[in-house]
């Protein structure tokens, strides 16, 4: 999400950092970068005017253009600047008591996610203790109810339909007037879309809005027609003063243009992001940890939310105990990543934690997805007392024979247990330390995955000496090569 946009602005940060001193020329040089990363990401230009014209006015100040380390300073104008264009957000759905029957009315055009949104949001409100009753309305498209009602089976949600009916206002207030025999609290109306706005549509959606009075109408817009989507969202409040929007397939190679313009153009605030295709992939939409994500400082605070709902905490609990003890094997290893992975593909994760994102581009065309999977398969062709202490147990024999159970060189069974053997001396460490030693704890690990040798840094051999800047980079680079190079020779095997 917004890799490009994260470039163009890292870019011009990384630019204004290599001058000696700042001045107000320079500055003025380093923003017009700034501007032409926002439009490049198809920000509204009007919106880009405005936004620039206060980022300069902080920027050149006498301040900032004197503070110690003017650049950061930037950073933090152009993050506060972002989070004042998307917010602020009421996440509020404004759900009524469970004795009355609250009212939700999606709408948007064909192929926006619409009816897959509806879907989400339901399993959100059955999260939350709700039971949700999704409406087929769209009677454009009858493949849309044979939709809603799959999605219906998989959440085990109620779905309110009638294939007799033809007019879509009869649908949604005969569901709303059964929505209690159904047992239902929260009606969801999934409306008709069309492929552009027009006159039918929105008069049909007028309608709906005032004979069902719903607590709250959100549109459902596609983040990937970047101005499109803010032109749709406008005209759609015009007609039905919309509560909130629903950006979706932000996951893709989204510009994030119409995220950062829509609140600003419209008025309205974008509530939720669509991340993913599954069900399960939708997010409360917050401004700051949008900026952050933007401005490449990942989104921990999400990450932490995520795993906190998706994480079993009872197997969490047991296996710190374990680690307390000084019990940390294989197959407690092998949980935690089952339970990381849980949290969505592994690139993305580590684009959510600060100070992580430039290390998935330094992995180049690695596949850490395809690593997880042949780190399980070495796993799975141990015994269960290899497992248990692999360091001890594993001697050269078993090694060719985990090798050739799970598809590898002997050496690279070799190598994850010396990494394990590492992992786990920490991880027992941890076990019991507060927050802030874990913290700190965590980011040596940290600094030892993007320098796994060792070697950055320390001083050359025998002559006392630290590398410079320019050995250290050359090193780096011979190293990601290395790694580059072997796995394209076991692709080939």
């Amino acid at each position: 999400m917004f890799e490009a946009l994260q470039d163009g602005l890292s870019g011009a940060f990384k630019t204004l950092r290599g001058q000696g001193k700042l001045s107000e020329s320079n500055m003025r040089d380093g923003l017009k970068l700034v501007e032409k990363s926002l439009l490049e990401a198809d920000v509204s230009f009007d919106v880009v005017r405005g936004f620039m014209s206060r980022v300069t006015e902080y920027a050149l100040g006498e301040k900032v253009l004197k503070a110690l380390n003017p650049s950061e300073q930037i950073v933090g104008i152009v993050h506060q600047e972002l989070i004042n264009l998307m917010g602020p957000v009421d996440h509020s759905l404004h759900l009524q008591g469970k004795d009355s029957v609250t009212v939700l009315m999606m709408c948007g055009l064909q192929g926006s996610g619409k009816t897959t949104s509806c879907g989400k949001l339901s399993r959100m409100l059955k999260q939350a203790g709700r039971v949700p009753l999704m409406v087929a309305a769209d009677l454009q498209r009858p493949a849309a109810i044979d939709q809603l009602h799959v999605l219906g089976e998989q959440l085990d949600v109620a779905v309110y339909s009638d294939r007799q009916e033809k007019d879509p206002v009869k649908v949604c207030k005969a569901a709303v007037q059964q929505a209690k025999k159904l047992g239902a609290d929260t009606v969801i109306l999934d409306t008709a879309g069309r492929l552009h706005v027009d006159e039918e549509l929105m008069g049909q959606l007028e309608r709906i809005d005032k004979q069902c009075h719903p607590q709250q109408v959100y549109l459902v817009v596609d983040g990937m027609t970047g101005q499109d989507a803010v032109n749709s969202a406008k005209a759609f409040n015009e007609a039905l003063e919309l509560d909130g929007v629903i950006m979706t397939k932000l996951d893709g190679d989204a510009r994030g243009g119409a995220v950062i313009s829509v609140k600003q153009v419209t008025g309205v605030p974008v509530k939720f992001i669509g991340t993913g295709e599954h069900l399960d992939a939708l997010e409360e939409f917050h401004p700051d940890r949008m900026a952050g994500r933007i401005l490449g400082q990942g989104d921990i605070m999400s990450l932490v939310e995520k795993a906190q709902r998706e994480f079993d905490e009872d197997e969490m609990l047991a296996q710190e105990e374990r680690m307390k003890k000084g019990e940390f094997t294989l197959e407690d290893f092998k949980k935690q990543l089952l339970q990381i992975k849980k949290l969505g593909p592994l690139q993305k994760v580590m684009g959510m934690i600060p100070g992580m994102g430039g290390l998935t581009d330094a992995m180049g065309d690695m596949d850490p997805e395809q690593d997880m999977k042949q780190l399980f398969g070495i796993i799975d062709s141990m015994t269960a007392e290899e497992r248990r202490n692999p360091t001890k147990v594993i001697d050269q024999s078993r090694r060719r024979r985990i090798a050739a159970g799970s598809g590898v060189e002997p050496h690279e069974v070799n190598d994850l247990v010396k990494q394990f053997d590492a992992m786990a001396t920490m991880m027992t460490q941890m076990a019991g330390k507060g927050m802030r030693e874990r913290m700190k704890m965590v980011k040596e690990m940290q600094a030892g995955m993007s320098d796994p040798n060792g070697q950055i840094g320390r001083k050359k051999q025998g002559t006392g000496k630290r590398l410079s800047p320019k050995e250290r980079a050359k090193l780096k680079k011979e190293r990601d090569k290395e790694l580059r190079r072997r796995k394209r020779e076991k692709r080939g095997k």
